[in-house]
């Protein structure tokens, strides 16, 4: 059986570069429908656009634009080294209790409290070594070409642009479909981009510091390994199960040659109390 890093060892770096900076471009996608999905903004602050010929909302504030791209930037340097686990969208409950929708009470949950994780298991995706200074610089220079100038660039036997482009939108399409059922958040909420890394990873400290460690509240779920073509992977079942989310919905699997990955949606015990004590508030 082959294995991620057997398949991604065989990638020229160009190959790889673009790889990466795909997933990049569809990341920066999901996190904007996020926003605009869970009303994390007001509606009007979005654009409507379209990517992977699918219609999106990317938000047209510069500080957010600007925070998003830098986030997704410092992702991609994790995501290289093959030492990320996971990367999840989480949303907080409002830090200021009083900005909750109902009469002021104590609250059924801390302020901040996590309420929603949008989840991209990212444990099989290819890694690669790190090139040199003027490889870099000349791989950095071909991002800047269309894609019809890019894809020869992929005809890696087990690369496919069309594919990966298809699988992107079909993500997209599921992720916007599970969260118009999800049911509200409070305003005031916020939002933050983590990422979980490997047991064998060192935390990525130092300066300039773009990211906070944290203690680990919950073990990840074991990894699953991946099944055939047309196979199904259910890793994330058992989340639910061990206390991290009290649901759990599954998006899809991306399957595109060597880029491998799983997207779900958890929403937390918190949000479940807070979900309760809002009902009963309006009974009142």
């Amino acid at each position: 059986m082959v294995t991620m890093a057997d398949e991604s060892s065989s990638l020229p770096i160009d190959q790889s570069h673009i790889l990466l900076t795909s997933f990049n471009t569809f990341l920066t996608v999901a996190i904007h429908n996020i926003l605009f999905y869970r009303r994390l903004y007001p509606p009007e602050t979005f654009l409507s656009a379209r990517a992977y010929n699918l219609p999106v909302h990317q938000n047209r504030h510069p500080k957010v634009c600007t925070w998003v791209t830098d986030a997704v930037s410092s992702v991609a340097a994790q995501l290289s080294s093959g030492k990320v686990y996971l990367i999840a969208v989480v949303i907080h409950s409002p830090l200021d209790p009083f900005s909750l929708s109902f009469p002021p009470s104590p609250s059924p949950i801390p302020p901040g409290s996590v309420l929603e994780r949008y989840t991209f298991d990212t444990s099989h995706f290819p890694t690669w070594t790190t090139p040199s200074m003027a490889t870099h610089a000349r791989i950095l220079q071909k991002d800047f070409r269309s894609e019809v100038t890019r894809e020869p660039l992929l005809n890696h036997p087990s690369l496919n642009l069309t594919n990966l482009n298809e699988q992107f939108r079909a993500c997209l399409l599921k992720m916007a479909q599970a969260m118009e059922r999800l049911s509200p958040i409070p305003e005031g909420c916020t939002f933050t981009l983590a990422v979980e890394l490997k047991d064998d990873a060192a935390a990525p400290i130092g300066h300039h510091q773009d990211w906070i460690p944290s203690e680990p509240t919950d073990p990840p779920p074991e990894p699953q390994d991946r099944t055939g073509k047309g196979g199904c992977v259910t890793s994330v079942a058992s989340r639910a199960e061990t206390g991290v989310a009290a649901k759990t919905t599954p998006v899809r699997v991306v399957e595109a040659g060597p880029l491998w990955f799983e997207c779900w949606v958890e929403e937390s015990r918190a949000k479940v109390a807070l979900m309760e004590f809002t009902a009963a508030q309006e009974r009142v």
